[in-house]
C-alpha cells in the first residue's frame, strides 16, 4: 500500500471553488493537480475529473461528480484541524461558517480550550480545536 488519501466528491461543479477556498484559508496548502472533463464528457466540460490538493501537507483527492447522487457529505466524516491560537481558530471558524451551518459553536466544552464543529458552504464538515 502506498498511502491513504481522503476523497471528496462534490456535486454541482464546485470542486475547484472549494479547493481554492480551502487552500486560501490554510497556510502551507496548495492545489497540486487538476484534470478536467473535456468536450467528450462524461462530465460538464471544464469541471474537475480528478484533482489533488493538500492542506498543511495532508493530501486530499476530489472530483465533480457528473452523476446527481441522492447523498452528499455528512458530519460523520470531518476534517479535524488543531489550531495554534485563539485568533487562528476564530478566524478559520468565521470564514468556514460563511453560508455554513454550526454543529457546535466555538466554545469551551471541557475537553479543550476552544472547539467548534461546522459544515461549510460546500457541505464539508470541519472540527476546529484549540488545545489547553
Amino acid at each position: 500500500m502506498k498511502n491513504v488519501t481522503p476523497f471528496l466528491m462534490f456535486q454541482g461543479g464546485v470542486a475547484e471553488e472549494a479547493m481554492d477556498y480551502y487552500t486560501s484559508l490554510i497556510e502551507d496548502s496548495e492545489i497540486k493537480t487538476i484534470t478536467r472533463y473535456g468536450a467528450e464528457g462524461p462530465g460538464k466540460e471544464g469541471t474537475v475529473f480528478q484533482a489533488v490538493f493538500s492542506l498543511k501537507g495532508q493530501e486530499f483527492m476530489c472530483i465533480d461528480s457528473y452523476v446527481d447522487h441522492k447523498f452528499t457529505f455528512t458530519p460523520s466524516f470531518s476534517i479535524y484541524l488543531t489550531c495554534d491560537s485563539e485568533s487562528e481558530i476564530e478566524s478559520l471558524y468565521d470564514k468556514l461558517m460563511e453560508d455554513g451551518e454550526a454543529l457546535m459553536p466555538l466554545d469551551n466544552y471541557g475537553f479543550s480550550k476552544k472547539f467548534g464543529w461546522l459544515n461549510d458552504r460546500f457541505g464539508v464538515s470541519w472540527q476546529l480545536n484549540l488545545p489547553e
